[in-house]
């Protein structure tokens, strides 16, 4: 059974930084290419980062490059995104997804002073 499971989203003032994990479980996560997705109140869910499966190749949202960081630990079936400088406008849950179909159930990340 596939699982996506999220965690190290909080409330964090503008210009700070969190770290977002996503363990993953059921399936051969160093096979499969890996995204970050977010969806803010009222918006369509959009693409942040992605990640291939090596980890060799990333790409981001613009308005997170030079911020967003997307990693993988291959060895312990996990993602990151790690966030600084964050900005009010970040605030949205964040949801890991794997390339054969499967979503986790989010994380929360607040914006705000």
């Amino acid at each position: 059974q596939v699982q996506l499971v999220e965690s190290g989203g909080g409330l964090v003032q503008p210009g700070g930084s969190l770290r977002l994990s996503c363990a993953a479980r059921g399936f051969t996560f160093s096979r499969y290419g890996m995204r970050w997705y977010r969806q803010a109140p009222g918006k369509a869910r959009e693409l942040v980062a992605g990640i291939s499966s090596s980890g060799d190749t990333t790409n981001y949202l613009d308005s997170v490059k030079g911020r967003f960081t997307i990693s993988r630990d291959n060895a312990n079936d996990r993602l990151y995104l790690q966030m600084s400088n964050l900005k009010p406008e970040d605030t949205a849950v964040y949801y890991c997804y794997a390339l054969l179909g499967y979503w986790g159930q989010g994380t929360q990340v607040t914006v705000s002073s």
